[in-house]
Formats: structure tokens, sequence, C-alpha cells
């Protein structure tokens, strides 16, 4: 199983980033994919995910109307759009897989998959 991340960055307030998670090694169109960030000196946080099986998706309270979350199961791919980033999005941004499809177990941090993380930083 393999989950790479990319896409982070160093963007002004207000910009925009989009993060890519390319997966293989699992059946994509029955996971529950997404992202959590883990900020310096803070836990990490959910914070969006996807259950391709149905499209239902997710978001935390704090990205709600800003980060917008997609995948491609055609290239087994999950994306996070980011938009009106503010210096408190600032973290190291991982994505996740939850092979069987459970929501509530990916949103309670235990996923099968996990990537490795990808840098944003949002400068003030």
């Amino acid at each position: 199983v393999q989950l790479q991340a990319s896409g982070g960055g160093l963007v002004q307030a207000g910009g925009s980033l989009r993060l890519s998670c390319v997966t293989s090694g699992f059946t994509f169109d029955r996971a529950v994919v997404g992202w959590f960030r883990q900020a310096p000196g803070k836990e990490r946080e959910a914070v969006a995910c996807r259950a391709n099986s149905n499209s239902n998706t997710l978001y935390g309270d704090s990205v709600k109307g800003r980060f917008t979350i997609s995948s491609d199961n055609a290239k087994n791919t999950v994306y996070l759009q980011m938009n009106s980033l503010k210096p408190e999005d600032t973290a190291v941004y991982y994505c996740s897989a939850e092979p069987r499809g459970w929501m509530v177990h990916f949103w309670n941090g235990r996923s099968d998959y996990w990537g490795q993380g990808t840098l944003v930083t949002v400068s003030s």
C-alpha cells in the first residue's frame, strides 16, 4: 500500500493550494479517503474525508466553506482544494485511507493507511 502526498508549499493568507494524494494497493472506490493535519505543538486533527462508495463528505469545522475534498477513482487519487487560507492552517497535512469504508473509524484517526506528510505554510 502506498499513499504519496504532494502539493504543499508556502502561500500568503487568502491564497489557495491544492493537495494531491496518489494511492495504490487497496480498493480505492470502496475506501474512505481524506486528510489530517498537525500543526507544531498541537494534536493531529481531521480535516476532510470522502467515502468513495457514495461520495459522502465530512469536513472539520475550521475548514468548512473553504476546503473541498474530491476523488478521481480512475486515478486512485484524492485531492484537497484549499481556498482562503489562513495562518492557522499552517501544518503538515497527511493523507489517509480507511479501506473498509468506515467514515467514523477514519475520523477518529484509526485508518489503516497513512501517507507521508506535506507541509503547508501560510504567511500573514
